[in-house]
């Protein structure tokens, strides 16, 4: 019993959005001043606070392992007796309205493991502040709805550090003795602390610029080390892409005179969207044909756009409190999702978006994880930037946007920014300038936002003869998550097409909404029983359970013309003979084959569209699709199917193969395609076990180009035992091995394979002299990759759990938030057999065991175990 309560005791506080009450100081105006040197760095953070209402509540200012070496209010030094510490937070009793306080800190950047606050990576100085990073800097109400004026001076070793940025503008700099210089910069837009930013270091600048649609000239500047400049080219060419559209579609336009992005190897995350200072993760800035793959570029130009998207989703309109971060998230990924489809393929896009859904948010609503996309409560705040708040998010500003229509959605947006420019504002804010600006009332819709989990829709058919009258009857159930037994329904837009099976043409796109458990629409002038398509471009976030047979999805896979229904039907095809196979029942794999062929040889469609949609479903996928999954069952049924999807068609994969062979690089949406349909014919021409197939893939692999189809035959013939595979593997480490960000595709492609001895292979990689736990990306790109790697993860010998385990206990130790990461997949051993559940329940205990756990990982561990 004293071993629970001291447990119980020690357990970190539960934060409830209930509990929500206006900050009690707030601070218009800060000047920090950072006296810069990686060992010491001295910040003295000046303050002009102001009492928020009437109390009599003393000044808090949080604070992360932060000593007070001085402390005035109103310039007069304090004594120890007149302020206190309290969980890390500096307590200043205060009696009027409005005071100026001034703290003095030491921090030493270069032992801060956790790369939140102020840290050094690679030769840099830099910040990462979101979301309670700033406390690790200076002492201030660490808050997003304290929102203040930022006035920053910075001084430091001219040699090492050149280049000093901040937030918002240049205003001055010079020199000063002993070699060193000093800047400062100033920010006239209000912003909460998780925004602040800062860089010094020894940085080259790709600059250009760009001109507003008022005529004012902004100067743009990209800064990474000298060697990288080459490969800034194109996220240059995305930023300046991404402000023309934001001023296109939403009327929004920069709003400071310069616009600077900062490159860092070191990051928990992708990017940051500080005010006028982005800083990010350098897989996201960085690319060129000889180490970037298609996937690379398509997500530099993303992460750049969402990222510049922020100014106005996150940074002029930001979040009143932690639990609002949809507000901002889910609203710029819609943006950015719809800004990647005008740039490219707008069928493709959807695919990968929803594709990307499934796989991580889906698994997410449907595990001991589960949450809304406005959360009830938290333990740790950084554990909260998931699927569910980004893409499920961004799903649910879709359906507003589908059903407003893009009139109306742009009079709410407009509305939204207008009424909360300069504000910390909810989710329930932006959802009433949807409701005022569309002229629609979304109060069922509001239930997306408080609800977990996926909902299911059942959609049965039905056609009567005599009348002509096809009836569709929908169904729909929100599961149980943890916290929400019992669900209320919700208001689901479905657009929805009948097909006349003889002339493959449809009666009209219509858009139902379903609000009821259960309801019924009618359908007139059909002689013949129609084909239903659903969920038309993925309409809804939601599984959709349908009446079709194999005839009708293979009919659709031929004949929907929206893009996604059409796809879908492809996939589900596929799904349902591999879920056959698993269960022991006879299926038709020659509809698969056919149906593929057909596609395959449709001259209508682009060759990108082709290759999304004949791959087959992942195994983790198919997984999602079982009450108990059967990792070996899964893996030896798609094995099967895929080597006969090439033996079959081995003619078809050589003649695509040779004939998408281009003469040069281009990033053009033709040879992009082209590339992607390449690669996909070689896998299938592999998988058929011609003799030859690891040849052909090693010439791929020895003549490529670019790393697009470099890496797309590395891991082709990383999934099997050849002699090719050796030869592959040590002629890309020797290329790449001192390019880091190229040295972790090698690692990635590895712990991703379907290779015999996978587990084994990453143990030994987790030993290797290039692997370390210092750097987020690399351990994404073995440990992260592993653990999405469904039948090796899932070994039945557990030695994959505990891989993962020990490293996120090792982790922890650093990185609590990159550890922290690791710890869902683990925490699915309710889907799995006995054997596999108890060894992954083993392995959370083990880790909730280790002395000194982190809030990230124990909140993780323990919620997994509930």
């Amino acid at each position: 019993m004293a071993d629970m309560q001291s447990t119980a005791a020690a357990a970190p506080a539960i934060i409830r959005r209930s509990d929500y009450r206006p900050p009690d100081w707030l601070v218009p105006d800060i000047t920090l001043d950072f006296d810069l040197d990686p060992a010491a760095t001295r910040i003295r953070g000046m303050l002009a606070v102001r009492r928020n209402g009437d109390h009599d509540r003393p000044l808090r200012l949080d604070g992360d392992r932060l000593v007070p070496l001085e402390v005035k209010v109103d310039g007069q030094l304090l004594d120890t007796g007149q302020w206190s510490m309290e969980a890390g937070a500096l307590l200043i009793p205060l009696t009027g309205e409005s005071h100026s306080i001034e703290t003095l800190v030491e921090i030493a950047p270069e032992g801060n493991s956790k790369l939140m606050g102020l840290y050094a990576s690679g030769g840099l100085l830099c910040t990462q502040c979101e979301a309670e990073g700033f406390r690790r800097i200076t002492f201030f109400p660490d808050r997003p709805d304290v929102l203040s004026r930022y006035s920053v001076r910075m001084a430091a070793d001219k040699a090492r550090y050149p280049i000093l940025l901040a937030n918002g503008d240049p205003v001055d700099q010079g020199d000063l003795p002993d070699g060193r210089h000093w800047a400062r910069w100033n920010d006239p837009f209000p912003k909460p602390c998780y925004l602040f930013a800062l860089v010094a270091g020894d940085l080259a600048c790709n600059a250009d610029r760009f001109v507003t649609m008022s005529g004012r000239e902004v100067k743009l500047g990209i800064w990474v080390k000298e060697a990288d400049l080459p490969r800034t080219a194109h996220a240059m060419q995305a930023l300046k892409n991404s402000m023309a559209w934001d001023e296109r579609v939403y009327g929004r336009e920069y709003d400071l005179d310069v616009f600077n992005i900062v490159a860092v190897a070191d990051f928990n995350f992708g990017a940051m969207e500080n005010k006028g200072l982005n800083i990010f993760n350098s897989r996201y800035i960085l690319a060129d044909p000889e180490t970037a793959t298609d996937i690379d570029y398509d997500g530099v130009e993303g992460v750049v756009a969402h990222e510049y998207f922020h100014n106005w989703s996150g940074n002029r309109v930001t979040c009143r409190d932690w639990f609002q971060l949809s507000l901002k998230e889910g609203f710029t990924v819609f943006r950015d999702q719809s800004f990647s489809a005008d740039m490219g393929s707008h069928a493709v896009k959807r695919i990968e978006d929803v594709r990307i859904l499934r796989a991580a948010q889906f698994q997410e609503d449907s595990g001991p994880l589960a949450h809304p996309i406005r959360p009830e409560s938290y333990m740790e705040i950084s554990n909260f930037y998931t699927a569910t708040i980004y893409n499920k998010g961004a799903e649910v500003i879709r359906m507003m946007a589908l059903m407003l229509g893009p009139e109306r959605f742009r009079k709410g947006t407009d509305l939204y920014f207008e009424r909360h420019d300069g504000q910390a504002a909810t989710c329930e804010d932006f959802v009433q300038a949807m409701e005022e600006g569309g002229e629609i009332d979304l109060g069922q819709f509001r239930l997306w936002y408080e609800q977990a989990g996926t909902p299911r829709v059942r959609a049965s058919l039905s056609h009567d003869p005599a009348t002509g009258i096809a009836e569709l009857a929908l169904e729909q159930a929100v599961p149980a998550t943890p916290g929400q037994p019992d669900k209320q329904p919700m208001a689901i837009p479905l657009r929805v097409a009948l097909f006349d099976r003889a002339s493959g043409t449809h009666h009209g796109d219509e858009l139902l909404m379903l609000t009821e458990a259960s309801e019924r629409f009618s359908f007139k002038g059909f002689t013949d029983a129609p084909v239903l398509s659903i969920n038309r471009g993925f309409s809804a976030p939601v599984i959709v359970e349908t009446n079709h047979d194999q005839a009708d999805l293979a009919f659709l896979s031929a004949h929907d013309d929206d893009p996604f229904a059409r796809y879908e039907a492809m996939q589900q095809l596929m799904v349902n003979v591999l879920i056959g196979k698993i269960g022991g029942h006879a299926v038709d794999e020659a509809a698969v084959i056919a149906a593929v062929r057909h596609t395959v040889t449709d001259p209508a469609l682009d060759p990108a569209f082709i290759a999304e949609t004949i791959r087959l479903p992942s195994e983790a996928y198919l997984g999602d699709q079982m009450r108990v999954v059967d990792p070996d069952a899964i893996h030896a049924a798609r094995d099967g199917l895929q080597q006969r999807i090439g033996a079959e068609l081995e003619p078809l994969w050589r003649d695509i193969h040779a004939k998408t062979k281009a003469n040069g690089f281009s990033l053009s949406s033709t040879a992009k395609g082209a590339r992607k349909l390449r690669n996909t014919a070689l896998h299938y021409l592999v998988a058929s076990g011609v003799v030859d197939g690891p040849a052909v893939a090693y010439a791929q692999f020895d003549e490529a180009d670019n790393m697009t189809e470099r890496q797309a035959a590395l891991a082709t013939l990383a999934n099997g035992t050849s002699a090719e595979r050796e030869a592959a593997l040590d002629i890309f480490y020797n290329r790449y091995r001192d390019d880091a960000l190229t040295l972790d595709k090698w690692f990635q492609t590895q712990a991703f394979a379907f290779y015999p001895e996978t587990v084994d292979l990453v143990e030994e990689l987790g030993r290797h002299r290039d692997f370390t736990m210092t750097n987020p990306n690399r351990v994404r790109s073995l440990y992260g990759a592993f653990a999405g790697n469904q039948w090796a993860f899932h070994h039945k010998s557990g030695k994959g759990y505990r891989l993962v385990a020990d490293c996120i206990i090792a982790l922890d130790k650093l990185n609590p938030q990159t550890a922290a990461r690791l710890v869902p997949p683990l925490g699915r051993w309710r889907r799995f057999d006995d054997m596999r559940g108890a060894m992954m329940r083993a392995e959370l205990q083990h880790i909730l065991a280790e002395p000194g756990l982190s809030k990230d990982v124990t909140e993780q561990a323990s919620k997994s175990l509930e």
